[in-house]
């Protein structure tokens, strides 16, 4: 921003806003003499006394078609003239510039630079690169743009925090990013710090190793919120109804029709607490806390001394603070529990049980067909049938092209590109070899646990109520055994397992003191979801366990995002 010297107006490609919010507070942007925003739009520019237009986008081309109108439709005419910058994040693209080239609106800007936001920092343990296309574009279109960031967005953490001494790695992609790490390191002999290594241990896993369990509905009460709302950037935006304050004698006749917009993080103290729970343990924890908090309420009828009341009042922010986070998750869990409660819900999940389980994963399955005729949500149907395909390592021809059939028959014959979408990324697939290797995968792993405690859990199984995410598994048997004793299941998932070592310089090789955790980055190339990342908090928390988990990801996903990624979006032709 300083090197625009002078008034700024930035406009925003509108997908950067969310990433940025986190990094960079509007006050922050205010100090460095930024006076206005806008959305990046086609049309005129709004008008604004400033001296510096920057643009902040990603490269992309039909972005860059946008710009190009804004800066054509600039009237030259008027003085003083504002002078453009364009700022591309992560990379510049020479594709993008070539565009603007032809365009012949290249030479009009002063600036072309690059913002190398790779990882983006959502919480304590969870990074995030926030790139919603990587799975499409690394599966779909073998375009290994993605992995190129990532490999890059490593490299600065290593910078930061010390050389990764162990990567461990299974799949395609990781095994691409491991290469360009290796080499990236080769070329930079100077990258070589002398800084202790904070990590251990890096895991980088493929997302397609594991496609089931984004497909499953998530249990915990993030993973709830984010199934049903959906989490942009660590913020919700929730129905207003539940959360206008009550008065009294008024009747509802004003309430709000804004959604209620919340921040997700550990930050909040009870929201750290319950976040990673299965949900059905999370009424008995705000009960607590309310009972906890009325009687600290209470207390102020005790305090006598001008000490005791001094004291009362000094406690009253954070108590206060405290009312308003419960009243608030209280809300937000009524909210859910009408959900779940449903008989909707209910028969769905009992579906995805059965099929995770490995009963009837082989036949068209009856509760699908009527969702179908009832014609539910599209992504729903497609959810639950790629997850019995996963389940029974591909469909049976007759049962693929019958599902095919009425999918395409109800819901209209422009799906078949994302059914064939579907079909490459391994989701949704005939049985090629004949046989279901699921089931030697589910009990190896021990993927279904019968008998899952929700309340005071002892495996990861309970973020799934049965359920343990192959993904998490994979890095809990890397911690302990090692993965040696798993190298049958391991040849039977998709791509490459491999480990490497790098040197570290004499005097940083770690002496580890009795009783101190390793600390483990897993790296999910093509996503995660929070369900995985509270099984991986869960393992992090174990007395016994001795390893710490960092979770780094391509992109916050859950079963129904993950799914509109592939989907096709098909504009009938204008007659």
């Amino acid at each position: 921003l300083d090197k625009c010297a002078g008034s700024k107006a930035i406009v925003w490609d509108e997908y950067l806003t969310g990433p940025f919010g986190l990094i960079a507070q509007y006050s922050l942007l205010k100090e460095h003499e930024v006076e206005k925003m806008f959305t990046l739009k086609p049309g005129r520019l709004p008008p604004a006394d400033v001296k510096n237009i920057i643009f902040f986008v990603r490269p992309k081309l039909e972005l860059m078609d946008i710009i190009t109108d804004n800066v054509l439709r600039e009237d030259r005419g008027r003085s003083p003239q504002r002078d453009f910058h364009i700022l591309f994040v992560p990379r510049r693209s020479l594709l993008c510039e070539q565009w603007l080239k032809e365009q012949g609106v290249l030479g009009s800007f002063i600036h072309r630079e690059q913002y190398s936001l790779d990882l983006i920092p959502f919480d304590g343990d969870l990074l995030s690169m926030e790139s919603e296309s990587a799975f499409k574009e690394c599966y779909l279109e073998s375009d290994q743009t993605s992995l190129y960031h990532a490999a890059k967005g490593l490299m600065t953490l290593q910078a930061l925090y010390g050389t990764i001494p162990q990567i461990f790695g299974k799949g395609e992609c990781a095994r691409h990013v491991a290469n360009m790490m290796i080499r990236m390191k080769r070329e930079f002999p100077g990258s070589q710090n002398s800084i202790f290594p904070v990590f251990d241990t890096l895991l980088l896993l493929d997302r397609n190793v594991d496609l089931l369990t984004p497909l499953a509905t998530q249990l915990t009460y993030e993973g709830l919120i984010d199934e049903i709302y959906g989490i942009q950037n660590t913020y919700v935006k929730l129905p207003p109804e539940k959360f206008a304050p009550k008065k009294q004698g008024e009747g509802g006749k004003d309430l709000p029709t804004e959604p209620k917009k919340l921040q997700l993080n550990s930050a909040e103290e009870l929201y750290a607490e319950i976040r990673d729970k299965n949900f059905n343990a999370v009424g008995s924890v705000l009960s607590k806390k309310a009972k906890i908090i009325s009687a600290a309420f209470e207390e102020r009828h005790h305090a006598k001394t001008v000490g005791e009341i001094k004291q009362f009042v000094s406690q009253l922010p954070h108590m206060q603070a405290a009312r308003s986070s419960l009243a608030n998750h209280t809300s937000i869990a009524e909210l859910i529990k009408d959900i779940t409660t449903s008989e909707d819900f209910f028969d769905n999940l009992t579906v995805e049980q059965e099929f995770m389980s490995g009963i009837d994963t082989d036949k068209v399955n009856n509760y699908i067909e009527d969702c179908i005729a009832q014609k539910h949500p599209l992504i729903k149907i497609l959810r639950l049938v790629c997850l019995q395909s996963v389940c029974n390592s591909g469909l049976k021809q007759k049962v693929l092209d019958h599902y095919k059939r009425e999918i395409l028959q109800t819901y209209g014959y422009e799906h078949i590109l994302t059914l064939n979408n579907l079909e490459k990324a391994g989701l949704l697939k005939p049985q090629t070899s004949g046989r279901n290797n699921y089931p030697t995968i589910r009990k190896t792993l021990r993927l279904w646990m019968d008998d899952v405690n929700e309340q005071n859990p002892n495996d990861i199984s309970y973020v799934y109520s049965g359920y343990a995410p192959l993904s998490v598994r994979l890095a809990q048997l890397l911690a302990r055994p090692g993965w040696r004793s798993i190298e049958e299941v391991l040849k039977m998932l998709p791509g490459p397992h491999f480990e490497e070592r790098q040197q570290l310089p004499t005097g940083l090789q770690k002496k580890r003191q009795q009783g101190e955790n390793r600390v483990t980055l897993v790296f999910f190339l093509g996503g995660v979801t929070y369900a995985e990342i509270a099984a991986l908090r869960f393992l992090s928390q174990m007395e016994d366990g001795g390893t710490e988990y960092v979770i780094a990801t391509t992109k916050l996903i859950n079963g129904t995002s993950w799914i509109k990624s592939l989907m096709e979006k098909l504009e009938p032709a204008p007659f």
